[in-house]
């Protein structure tokens, strides 16, 4: 069909039958509709006259258009697809672009009659909210002052009425179809047991001790919350609005209370999940778990019973742990406080934060004079001390507890600069309660870690592949034997201090958060080496075994019962908030629309013809400008709350360091020189443009993995500043660090550069915009048309945006696969071998297997029923043929491992003391191919991510020239 008076332009429209009657109505067909540009090439000169600029297709019918059905759930096996079947029932594509996006216009009733083009499609992300609840006391100082259980029960017991309510109402509200009433039946099932845990959690608190920690910990978190709501604020704590939880935080807590507080009960090894969207308030949730926790620990064991590592918080990435030990350090001196007002109660030695991370971030050693190790706290503090324009010897630049920045008086080296044990961390300020004599209860550094043992630690997963090389480890897991006024001490440290009557209790919780960044290779490790962990936390009570409770988090997760089986050993998962029939509201939570809170606004750009470079290029000044002219327009820095603010800073997101570094050029060079006079730009007959001149920073900020942790923490507190300060940022260019961890409010523009590999990155990523309540955030998605994926993503942009988190990719996790067995087996074997045997835990104690060997049966036992254990799917006979498998893999390395230890005067695990030969070597050790084959069998990792060795790789073409990268 030719196009009126178009001169050339004809449409061609394909009809074609759809035989599956099962799937759409008799009769229906698929129509697919191209405009063609059939008009004679002009000159050179003339050529755009030729072409066809910003054409539009609009399709309207008088009958609804019949949507393309999603096959996806319709009669597999899982779980997950079948939810998301039920939930998305309402959500369908009715139309997909052909090098173009499409758009379907859906009616106010359901149905939809007209389907259009769109060059730039938008998408809007409506936000996820924390519901309120009526008639349930919220404050957390209101609860912490109720005198008795049953008040506390007439608080908060409207919560569970409400939710059985809602309960109700759902049921009558289920959809029809046989097979999505079974989910949503089960749907509320869980619903119910989760009501019913609440009420379990409230019934509780009639145990005195239980009711005092909950009481404690609801006044030591709103005392936290009132504090950092003074940092970088000329407020007092007392000026802040009263503290409140959010009705889901309030309620996982409460659901949690008898796990913890009965270690018999079976909640114990349930794996409650937390499942929210990003910015929604998990941290906050766990934070009041961990509180309780720790406060209970001291009622229940008082004296030094009650010391040791209770609360272990697991992160994978750096800017993550970063983020959380600010937060986490001011519950931690709120509790401190609490403890010195009442020490008859809450016992002597002091709440206390560890940070147990790589070098990298924090001084793994305090070091001596003369060692030359300028990773050491004593190198790093000292550098500190005499320029503190350096980088702070620890990953905290702010006092947590007021916000003061420390100087170079804030830390010390005890009891003497020149062969430290400690390092003293105190505020700056005079007013502070946490100088002087005060320190804060923050502890950084290995040495002293192992040997203080915070109530309450950080850590990333990969520190735990040091257990087999570091005999001091099992401290954390209580395995200690003596203590005096300075700490406690494992057998590596034998005769020091006086004895204690049994260990300490080992970790009574653990926290995983963002558990869907557990996944891959890295997950793969993580869990074979959870096998040693698990044991070495497990504890006998009654003749029951007792291992802590596991609470993990994260925001996009698929089959997370399948992860956690494979990662924890644990069956049982609950997730929280249950979701409901409807994906829009599950009591706790709900999804409100654009016109009521703002949602997250996502465009997307695909330029045919056009190098994806370019693309960023006119983007970043588009945007740059733009946003500098509003910027003006609104008053400018005279304008405290100048609203263009959030979209002054500019995010880029790329998928890799390859890519951020050629965007980084065009950033420094182009950006920069073109933006000082992009005002000039202007429609034709147009006086003024939409765009202001502007001078950005000659190097664009960077959060990648290649920037040192203090470069990291700088950048960080640097976005937090608003465009009217002198520590501003225009642009930060980002790589998937910033997918967890990057919690800053303000934060309202991001351009990502090609679509991310996976929708739970796009998710994650993306989510770091658009969380201030009175702003919404965009996302400009940049895609590359000659990629399928992209192209894909492009065409169906505002469909796939309706359901992205259905989209989010299922994790694999495979801790005993043949591969992971031939890294790892061997670590955890000596690991549990050396940290579960005091016998066998000091350094030189390696060659003693030949007098225990007998003593490390349950070495075996452990390894072996783990991998029974960790994969439901698999069958009896597989799962028995594997138990055997591993349990020989173990039985032969101890077995080895007497043979060495034979014929050997000495041996020690690494060197460390002496001469005496290595046990374990690292994979990548020259030394290790001159050793025989059977003791090359003693290999552990150093980081769980060294998954394969480094390769270098060079390109070249016929004529043996070599090809530049950017030719690839």
């Amino acid at each position: 069909m030719d196009v009126p008076n178009s001169d050339g332009l004809q449409l061609v429209v394909s009809v074609r039958s759809v035989t599956s009657e099962e799937l759409v109505p008799a009769g229906t067909r698929s129509v697919s509709v191209f405009l063609v540009n059939h008009r004679r090439p002009s000159p050179d000169q003339k050529r755009d006259a030729a072409y066809a600029f910003q054409t539009n297709l609009i399709i309207q019918t008088a009958d609804s258009f019949v949507p393309r059905p999603n096959l996806r759930g319709r009669d597999g096996d899982d779980w997950d697809e079948k939810v998301a079947d039920l939930q998305y029932r309402d959500d369908y594509e009715y139309a997909v672009g052909h090098n173009v996006s499409a758009i379907a216009v859906a009616n106010p009733n359901g149905g939809c009659q007209e389907v259009r083009t769109a060059w730039i499609p938008t998408a809007d992300v409506e936000k996820v909210i924390a519901t309120q609840v009526k008639n349930v006391e919220v404050g957390m100082e209101a609860l912490a002052a109720a005198p008795t259980a049953e008040t506390l029960r007439n608080l908060l017991s409207p919560m569970v009425s409400a939710y059985s309510q809602w309960i109700d109402e759902q049921r009558v509200k289920c959809p029809t179809g046989q097979k999505r009433l079974g989910v949503a039946k089960d749907l509320l099932d869980r619903a119910g047991i989760a009501k019913d845990r609440i009420a379990a959690g409230l019934k509780v608190l009639d145990d005195p001790q239980v009711l005092d920690a909950f009481r404690i910990a609801n006044r030591a978190i709103a005392l936290a919350i009132r504090q950092r709501a003074t940092h970088k604020k000329n407020i007092t704590p007392e000026s802040v609005a009263p503290p409140t939880w959010r009705p889901f935080q309030l309620a996982f807590l409460l659901m949690n209370l008898v796990g913890i507080a009965n270690p018999e009960h079976s909640d114990r090894e349930l794996v409650d999940l937390l499942f929210f969207p990003t910015g929604g308030g998990k941290t906050e949730a766990y934070l009041g778990l961990a509180a309780f926790t720790l406060v209970l620990r001291r009622l229940r064991h008082p004296g030094i019973d009650s010391a040791g590592l209770s609360v272990l918080m697991r992160y994978t990435l750096r800017l993550l742990t970063l983020d959380q030990l600010g937060r986490a350090a001011t519950m931690i001196c709120a509790l401190e406080l609490e403890r010195e007002q009442d020490v008859e109660k809450l016992g002597k030695w002091p709440f206390e934060i560890g940070l147990w991370v790589g070098q990298a971030a924090t001084p793994n050693r305090m070091g001596k004079k003369g060692d030359n190790d300028e990773n050491s706290a004593r190198s790093r503090t000292i550098a500190f001390q005499n320029n503190d324009r350096k980088p702070s010897p620890i990953p905290l630049e702010n006092c947590p507890w007021c916000g003061t920045k420390f100087n170079r008086n804030s830390f010390q080296l005890l009891p003497n600069p020149d062969q430290p044990i400690d390092l003293r961390i105190s505020c700056a300020n005079r007013r502070c309660h946490f100088r002087g004599d005060r320190p804060l209860p923050v502890l950084a550094v290995d040495e002293p870690i192992y040997r203080r043992l915070p109530c309450f630690m950080i850590a990333t997963v990969d520190k735990f592949a040091s257990l087999p090389w570091v005999g001091e480890t099992g401290a954390l897991f209580g395995r200690v034997e003596r203590h005096d006024k300075d700490g406690f001490y494992s057998p590596v440290y034998p005769g020091r201090g006086k004895a204690l009557d049994a260990d300490l209790p080992p970790p009574d919780l653990i926290i995983q958060d963002e558990l869907h960044l557990i996944s891959g290779p890295l997950g793969t490790m993580v869990g074979l080496y959870e096998t040693a962990i698990d044991a070495l936390c497990s504890r006998e009570i009654n003749g029951q075994k007792i291992r802590p409770k596991i609470v993990a988090s994260t925001a996009t997760v698929r089959r997370a019962t399948k992860q956690i089986q494979a990662l924890f050993g644990r069956n049982e998962v609950d997730v929280f908030p249950p979701p409901g029939p409807d994906r829009r509201d599950s009591f706790f939570a709900k999804t409100v629309p654009a016109q009521e809170k703002n949602a997250r606004t996502y465009v997307g750009i695909a330029a045919q013809g056009r190098s994806l470079k370019v693309v960023l290029l006119r983007t970043y000044l588009a945007l740059l400008g733009v946003a500098q002219k509003e910027w003006l327009v609104a008053g400018g820095d005279k304008n405290p709350d100048n609203p263009a603010d959030p979209y002054m800073t500019l995010l880029g997101y790329f998928n890799s360091l390859r890519e951020l570094g050629g965007s980084r050029r065009i950033v420094e060079d182009e950006v920069n020189s073109r933006l000082i006079g992009y005002s000039k730009r202007k429609r034709v007959g147009k006086s003024s443009g939409l765009f202001a001149d502007r001078k950005i920073d000659d190097e664009p900020e960077e959060l990648t993995s290649r920037v040192s942790t203090s470069e990291v923490a700088d950048t960080k507190s640097r976005l937090e500043a608003t465009f009217d300060q002198k520590e501003r940022v225009d642009v930060v260019l980002a790589t998937n660090m910033i997918s967890v961890g990057l919690d800053i409010t303000r934060l309202g523009l991001m351009v990502v550069l090609g679509q991310p590999k996976t929708a739970a990155e796009y998710i994650q990523a993306t989510s770091r915009v658009g969380r201030d309540e009175e702003r919404p955030g965009l996302v400009v998605t940049l895609l590359n048309v000659h990629r399928p994926r992209d192209r894909s993503h492009y065409e169906r942009f505002f469909a796939w945006h309706a359901t992205f988190y259905r989209a989010v990719e299922a994790t694999s996790v495979t801790p005993f696969s043949p591969r992971a067995i031939d890294r790892g087996i061997a670590a955890i074997t000596v690991a549990l071998a050396r940290l579960g045997h005091s016998g066998m835990t000091a350094p030189l104690r390696a060659i003693d297997i030949l007098q225990h060997r007998n003593e490390l049966n349950f070495v075996i036992d452990a390894i072996a029923l783990r991998a029974e254990m960790h994969d439901k799917e698999l069958d009896a006979g597989d799962a028995e043929a594997l138990r055997q498998k591993v349990r020989g893999r173990v039985q032969d390395l101890l077995d080895l491992w007497v043979r060495i230890a034979g014929e050997k005067i000495n041996l020690q695990y690494q060197r460390e003391v002496g001469e005496a030969p290595p046990l374990l070597f690292d994979p990548l050790d020259p030394e290790l191919e001159k050793k025989p084959l059977e003791e090359r069998k003693f290999k552990a990792q150093r980081s769980l991510r060294d998954v394969e060795p480094t390769v270098n790789l060079w390109v070249r073409n016929p004529d043996g020239f070599e090809v530049e990268e950017e030719e690839l």
